[in-house]
């Protein structure tokens, strides 16, 4: 039987596991800056951010991948292989990851923990709540959201026209039945009725500002930035006008300290915030890279899907905020997803892959290759030296290595093959010196748009010169929305586009790079605390569903208390 696209049970390989106390001091980090979280996890205070006058400098590397297929193609794995293998070759290392939703781990996905011999540990505690962080977000969000409909309810003051209230509800969970609903029914004492629905937590504005804060205070001041509607005179209505700020931020108090856990390798990770990749910007925090780059040799994040996504916010949203500017970045693939990108192969989720799919064909792995050299190319529209990195699969044929070297080779960037995931840091070796090598090249860092060009400028940027579109349609009432966001003063923000984490384009159909389609944009709306203008594109969802068979079906709890059947992320 062939192998089945679904989440690996997890492995029980020993872990050298060490005191957190001893992890953080080697990040220089004392006792006296940590609040232990149980065993094997622990909070790093934010005066940690200044308790370093002597820090050193570490390399900035950014792990990204390929257009994933279904299967995944284990960006997270190959983060924290390369965190070991550079620990292999006697560089200190760092890994900076964002904190996994329930949403995909009870979903499809499973934990996102990594996998194999490539995991965190204690693993089942960063796979499930870690530290409440998601939970703390969870009920920040869900206050304004309280407090708007209060506001509603107890005659409006500040004219909030209801029809443009933007602010929905989230939950940490996938649940398709909650993406639209009226709320307010009942008895007059009940509420205002009006429509409105959930959101993902990951997907929240909320859990995009604790990602992107530098500070506590600057925490509170981006919350006071929400925007939740337009009064009826078209004046913004922020969360600072309703008065929800301060307890907004008190509910956030500890979740803004990032947490440090470690690899089963004892390579020191911080996790910390989990905005989604496809519809958020995809990316762990700034406070903890701006912790850890004053910590170890090295330091390893990871931007969620593909370049055209979780790395173009890294660069043009993220790097804005921080000041922090890469070294390197490195583009994960795979044999079979390079295959898929051919569109010769049907692949769904929790079914059979096709035996074909693992037969011996290099020539279908140069055709795939297209993508490949898209997402190599976005990296490179930065100017941050980037390194192929290919994670190697049991059914891999040699030859089909050889002819990702040789697309590599071609574009002039570096090639690792890595078996991390069977074989731990040791099997990350090759990648880790590659790495090494292409961030003393000296990156020439560059932004892919001026903060004073027009919301329509940075979108055309993206869409042309990241996704590859001919150019961009502005459907409904998008341009009026883009409007309005210019004249709230938000022109001057990046940008992020949600679309399908699938396609380079908007339509998860298309497979490979393709040209010549328009970028449709449906929706565009400030996310002024964040910092930045969302756009949607296509059907995206802010609220997942649950698949036909969820993972949540095969996990349980024992007698003891043990964690049954909790699944790893893709290898």
């Amino acid at each position: 039987m062939e192998p089945m696209v679904t989440a690996l049970q997890t492995h029980q390989l020993p872990a050298q596991v060490r005191d957190i106390v001893d992890v953080a001091a080697e990040l220089g980090i004392g006792p006296e800056l940590l609040e232990p979280y149980g065993e094997g996890v622990a909070k790093i205070r934010l005066q940690a951010l200044g308790a370093r006058p002597t820090a050193r400098k570490a390399r900035y590397v950014l792990v990204t991948a390929i257009t994933p297929t279904s299967l995944g193609e284990g960006k997270t794995v190959t983060t924290i292989g390369l965190g070991d293998g550079l620990r292999r070759i006697g560089r200190r290392s760092l890994i900076a990851l964002r904190q996994g939703s329930m949403g995909p781990t009870f979903g499809i996905k499973g934990g996102a923990a990594g996998g194999g011999r490539s995991t965190l540990v204690p693993f089942d505690k960063v796979a499930l709540h870690l530290t409440g962080d998601m939970h703390a977000v969870a009920a920040a969000h869900n206050l304004l959201a309280a407090m708007v409909d209060n506001h509603l309810f107890h005659g409006n003051a500040l004219g909030i026209d209801a029809g443009t209230i933007s602010w929905r509800r989230v939950v940490d969970v996938d649940d398709r039945a909650l993406r639209n609903l009226v709320i307010g029914l009942g008895a007059p004492q009940d509420g205002v009725p009006r429509q409105s629905g959930f959101d993902i937590t990951a997907a929240s504005e909320v859990m995009a500002v604790l990602a992107l804060c530098t500070s506590l205070k600057d925490l509170r001041a981006r919350l006071g930035r929400i925007v939740v509607g337009h009064a009826r005179d078209r004046r913004p209505v922020t969360a600072e006008d309703l008065h929800a700020t301060g307890a907004m931020a008190v509910l956030l108090r500890d979740a803004i300290k990032p947490n440090l856990v470690q690899s089963r390798e004892g390579t020191p990770a911080i996790i910390h915030a989990g905005p989604f990749g496809n519809i958020a910007h995809g990316n762990s925090s700034v406070i903890a890279d701006l912790i850890g780059i004053g910590a170890a040799d090295f330091l390893v994040t990871e931007a969620g899907f593909g370049a055209d996504m979780g790395a173009e916010r890294f660069f043009d949203i993220k790097c804005r905020v921080s000041g922090l500017r890469p070294d390197a970045a490195v583009v994960v693939t795979t044999v079979r997803g390079l295959k898929a990108h051919t569109g010769n192969h049907r692949i769904t989720s929790g079914r059979q892959l096709p035996g074909q799919l693992f037969e011996e064909n290099p020539d279908e792995v140069l055709t795939g290759a297209a993508n490949l050299r898209k997402q190599v190319e976005n990296c490179r529209l930065f100017g941050v030296p980037v390194v192929v990195a290919v994670n190697a699969h049991p059914e891999d044929h040699p030859s089909e290595h050889a002819a990702i070297r040789r697309v590599a080779e071609e574009m002039n960037v570096r090639c690792a093959v890595s078996s991390n995931y069977a074989d731990g840091g040791e099997g990350a070796v090759e990648l880790a010196g590659a790495v090494v090598e292409a961030s003393e090249e000296g990156a020439a860092f560059r932004m892919l748009y001026a903060d004073s060009a027009s919301l329509e400028e940075k979108v055309a940027a993206v869409a042309t010169r990241i996704f590859g579109a001919a150019g961009v349609a502005y459907e409904g009432p998008a341009a009026q929305q883009l409007r309005q966001c210019e004249r709230d003063g938000f022109g001057g923000f990046p940008i992020c586009i949600a679309k399908t984490q699938l396609s380079l384009s908007s339509d998860p159909r298309l497979k490979g790079a393709p040209t010549g389609w328009t970028l449709p944009i449906r929706e565009v709306r400030a996310a002024a605390g964040a910092g930045f203008v969302f756009l949607r594109s296509g059907e995206m969802r802010t609220m997942p569903g649950l698949p036909a068979a969820p993972v949540a079906e095969q996990i349980d709890i024992d007698d003891e208390g043990n964690i049954v059947g909790l699944f790893q992320g893709s290898r």
